[in-house]
């Protein structure tokens, strides 16, 4: 079941106008907001990011942040799982093509996929990433529906039976094609601050939450291809991913191979933050 335009629907009979602007211009935004145990996890901080993104394209929110709670908790509630990914689409509506803004009522749209965990064997040994150029525009900021540069990156990495491409612009690391990164150097967590060129990773805040309550030492900094590639540990954090260790970067080991200890300690820090919001009831 999902929202289109103020109604629930079966996904099978939701249809859209040839001449909307996300089908002809990729003229919208969206959002993705993961629910444990039925519960949005980090809302505010997606809603946020959500408000960001629309103004980004100068789009006017079609919903108050009460408003769209209303309508996630509705999609979650008509569909069986208990943990969900909540897919929200907004895009500038439908009009005669034409580049110039038109006057007419947005397209909004809100459907719900199962939210599965990272298969235990992934924890256990890693993922192998590749790397490119990172070849996108330079307003990465906003959370574009336009996203065939991302397409084409991702598909380099199922190209070599990988997870993930990591992105370099201008000999410095910036994200993964569907991701945030992080480095790990001599027990140090690095993170590359947020700019135009990153999308701000509602993941990547918690992380470095959980690493300013639990002393681990962090720096915000520009990190060169270099440092990626002589890190002791990378990770890679995003809504539906989690935390997760890349222990291959272009068929060359990081560290030992393996998971290490600054992942461990973060991704437990992880599932105890998650458990404990989900009974405390402070998802949103």
């Amino acid at each position: 079941m999902i929202y289109l335009n103020g109604k629930f629907m079966p996904i099978e009979q939701a249809c859209i106008p040839v001449l909307d602007r996300g089908f002809i211009f990729g003229d919208g935004v969206y959002e993705v907001i993961p629910a444990y145990s039925r519960k949005p996890f980090r809302l505010t901080k997606h809603l946020r990011r959500l408000q960001h993104s629309l103004d980004g394209i100068r789009l006017n929110n079609p919903h108050s942040d009460k408003e769209w709670c209303n309508l996630i908790e509705q999609v979650i509630a008509r569909n069986d799982e208990e943990d969900q990914s909540l897919y929200l689409h907004i895009t500038r509506g439908v009009a005669k093509r034409d580049h110039a803004f038109p006057q007419v009522p947005p397209t909004v749209m809100i459907l719900s996929n199962p939210l599965l965990p990272p298969p235990t064997e992934l924890l256990t040994s890693g993922v192998a990433a590749v790397t490119s150029t990172d070849n996108r525009w330079i307003r990465c900021d906003i959370k574009s529906i336009s996203l065939l540069p991302n397409v084409l990156l991702r598909q380099l990495a199922v190209d070599a039976g990988a997870v993930e491409t990591i992105l370099i612009r201008d000999g410095y690391l910036t994200e993964g094609s569907a991701s945030s990164i992080f480095v790990i150097k001599d027990q140090v967590l690095l993170a590359p601050p947020q700019s135009h060129l990153i999308l701000p990773g509602v993941t990547y805040e918690v992380v470095l939450e959980l690493a300013a309550e639990n002393n681990i030492t962090y720096k915000i900094q520009d990190i060169t291809e270099k440092e990626l590639r002589q890190a002791d540990e990378i990770l890679l954090t995003s809504s539906t991913k989690e935390i997760m260790a890349v222990t291959r970067l272009d068929d060359q080991l990081v560290g030992n191979g393996k998971p290490g200890a600054k992942f461990s300690e973060l991704h437990k820090l992880y599932q105890h933050y998650k458990a404990t919001s989900m009974r405390a009831g402070i998802a949103h």
